[in-house]
């Protein structure tokens, strides 16, 4: 997967979703970063190390399920200038995983071997969302495409605005393990370094 450079919050604290240079660019959200690139771009403050962590451990439990093929949308008020906006911390980061199924597995073999990683329930939800600071949605990139484009759609409409409808932009991260006892060292490195929390 080529990466990108993450574009700075803009004036309302948020990524903006295109260049406005260059509008009609293909570089618009979500944007492809390296995991090791938004560790660094996010782990300025204790509070987000906390939640980029349990990030870590989150894709650690994915990958230990079988799921390295795909990648992951990353969006919430963790991309946001959120301390400066709403003067807190963020609390959580929001993750759908696109994945592909391993060899010889179904939907249903993975959720019934892994039930704590794909809730069904909305306790077992916030039970995952407590363990790992991920508010954890999943979309299996084996699904009829029209199926797929609709759910593809849903959430880019869901995350491409705030709220009060400000638009912005987030991130497209690789779910391969590549990067991440790389990532793992470089947020261990931010809280020797004693990175401002």
């Amino acid at each position: 997967m080529n990466t990108v450079a993450l574009p700075s919050w803009n004036a309302l604290g948020l990524i903006p979703p295109i260049d406005t240079q260059q509008p009609a660019s293909a570089e618009r959200s979500p944007y492809a970063v390296s995991l090791t690139d938004f560790v660094l771009r996010f782990g300025q403050t204790q509070p987000r190390r906390v939640v980029l962590d349990g990030f870590l451990k989150y894709r650690a439990a994915l990958h230990a399920a079988g799921l390295v093929s795909g990648f992951q949308w990353v969006d919430g008020s963790f991309l946001e200038n959120v301390e400066v906006l709403e003067t807190r911390a963020p609390n959580d980061i929001d993750v759908v995983t696109f994945f592909d199924l391993p060899a010889g597995k179904s939907q249903m073999d993975i959720q019934q071997l892994f039930p704590d990683l794909f809730p069904t329930t909305r306790d077992a939800h916030q039970k995952l969302k407590d363990t790992f600071c991920v508010d954890a949605y999943y979309e299996h990139l084996g699904k009829a495409p029209s199926r797929l484009v609709r759910q593809s759609s849903y959430w880019y409409s869901m995350w491409s605005h705030r709220r009060n409808q400000a638009w912005k932009g987030y991130v497209q991260i690789g779910l391969a393990p590549t990067d991440d006892a790389l990532a793992i060292a470089q947020l261990d490195n931010l809280a020797r370094q004693g990175v401002p929390a």
